[in-house]
């Protein structure tokens, strides 16, 4: 027993320490155990196959389609995000075209990421030393992944870029586990870690958690054994750096250059921060707090709660583990990146998933009382989910009725060859009406930064590729952090409204385009 706690309690500087490894029929138990919660949480998403698209997986379907050597960062559009989110939307559309390839690559990434979570508890249990205990560890682990990536509260249901980065960063921190873990490999494991975090900054960009965890991981290295701690670091950065030249080649293949990308991944995310702060309305504060709201009631601030009590023995002093203290800096990450994301929708809460995971794993390896606190944590998150899942499924899911409204007008009206500017940030309306369009912003955060002033909106608007038609939500162009005073008298004077339902107006072009 003291033999246990010794190694469950390892310090920062120790490395890791011996494996018991589970018997045969354990195993299968855990492995059986595992594989039901990962096809329970696909299950639990089936009934969304068919929910309508949110602006988000519209527009990037619209951007996936299309992309290709262009006038703009992915041909005819501009749009925020990195190359290989692009490319999973193009995989998405080859699956099913629309909506239900989309949902089932969400159903894929969930079911391997609850696989993953499984894979990383055991790495877990190996970088720390001690018996595995796999029926106290992985299932709860996976159990964390599987309630949390279901949970409506999470904004879970929705297909984003958050989701889709989950199975690299998962399968990354795995790898930096792993190397860290003595194994023969342990320079292949670098490199694998080194790919995998570039893949999964190259999906959601803010997604840097496996390069927080191998940089903790690589100082805790120095302090012991320097030169193979240089020797690691080498074989993460090289795998990093062939994964960035391939994401770069393949991005220059479809006409996206590499200064064009910088600019759009970290360039306007700053400028974004600033007219966020400068402009954002009140509704703005409100979804923050809605987002603060949901992380508590989901149960997911118990599982870090559970995972930062330190437990004390008599007469011992509190010892970080390296694994801990990976943990801490992965909530840590993850927590400046929700903040700096500025707009807070829910799906940023799914970018939690891989800190929870390894609060879960740090949790189930140290105590009685703090594996039972766990225990309770994940039953009442089990709960909620299932009750959210229930609650979703059971209501009408449409698109709104003016939204809708949009889409049948313009799918009746245009004809082979019109295009459309929705005015800002709803692209899903023309990607339903299947038309294209002349500008090249289809989100209204591009819109207040690139073009706040709408100069090239109303360059647009005034060309021989004009838009056939211009869908606007509310009076008038004019929205905050935008200026509508060269804009909007060009959309007065060159077209003319022909549709109307609440806030929003269909305009067509009074002269035919080019």
């Amino acid at each position: 027993m003291a033999r246990t706690a010794d190694l469950q309690s390892r310090p920062i500087s120790a490395g890791p320490g011996p494996v018991v490894e589970p018997s045969g029929q354990v195993a299968t138990w855990v492995t059986a155990s595992v594989l039901a919660l990962a096809s329970a949480a696909v299950l639990a998403r089936l009934p969304f196959l068919g929910r309508p698209l949110s602006p988000d997986e519209g527009g990037f379907l619209m951007v996936a389609q299309q992309w290709a050597p262009g006038p703009s960062l992915y041909g005819a559009y501009w749009v925020d995000r990195p190359p290989l989110l692009i490319t999973l939307f193009q995989l998405a559309g080859a699956i099913g075209g629309g909506a239900v390839g989309l949902r089932l690559l969400g159903a894929l990434c969930v079911g391997s990421v609850v696989l993953l979570a499984a894979a990383l508890a055991r790495a877990v249990a190996r970088s720390m030393g001690g018996s595995t205990q796999p029926g106290r560890v992985v299932t709860r682990v996976a159990a964390t992944a599987a309630v949390f990536l279901v949970s409506p509260l999470f904004g879970a249901s929705e297909v984003d870029g958050e989701l889709l980065a989950l199975p690299f960063v998962l399968a990354g921190l795995v790898a930096t586990l792993r190397a860290r873990s003595g194994a023969r490999a342990a320079l292949g494991w670098w490199a694998a870690a080194g790919v995998l975090g570039v893949c999964a900054a190259a999906v959601k960009q803010n997604m840097l958690e496996v390069f927080v965890a191998a940089a903790v991981v690589l100082v805790a290295q120095s302090r012991r054994r320097p030169a193979h701690a240089l020797l690691s670091a080498g074989a993460f950065l090289a795998g990093a750096t062939t994964a960035t030249l391939g994401l770069v080649a393949w991005a220059a293949l479809h006409g996206t250059t590499a200064a064009g990308l910088w600019d759009a991944i970290v360039t306007f995310r700053l400028e974004a921060s600033s007219v966020i702060a400068r402009s954002a309305p009140a509704t703005t504060h409100t979804r923050a707090l809605g987002v603060a709201g949901a992380f508590v009631a989901t149960g997911a601030v118990g599982v870090l709660a559970v995972a930062s009590t330190p437990t004390l023995r008599r007469g011992a002093a509190f010892r970080p583990t390296v694994v801990g203290v990976v943990a801490a800096a992965v909530v840590g990450w993850e927590a400046v990146a929700v903040v700096a994301g500025g707009s807070y929708w829910l799906h940023y809460l799914v970018g939690t998933v891989p800190g929870l995971v390894l609060c879960a794993a740090v949790a189930a390896r140290t105590g009685r009382v703090r594996r039972t606190a766990l225990d309770v944590v994940l039953a009442y998150a089990a709960s909620v989910a299932a009750l959210g899942v229930v609650v979703t499924a059971m209501s009408p899911i449409g698109t709104p009725a003016s939204d809708l409204a949009v889409e049948r007008y313009l799918t009746v009206h245009s004809r082979p060859g019109d295009t459309g500017v929705v005015a800002f940030g709803d692209p899903v309306l023309l990607q339903a009406a299947h038309l294209s369009s002349p500008y090249p912003e289809l989100w209204s955060l591009p819109v207040r930064v690139r073009d706040p002033r709408l100069e090239e909106l109303a360059q647009v608007l005034r060309s021989a590729d004009r838009p056939t038609w211009v869908v606007v939500d509310g009076d008038s162009l004019g929205t905050w952090g935008v200026d509508a005073s060269r804009a909007q008298p060009v959309l007065e004077h060159d077209y003319r409204q022909v549709w109307g339902d609440g806030d929003r107006h269909v305009f067509h072009t009074r002269t035919p385009p080019r």
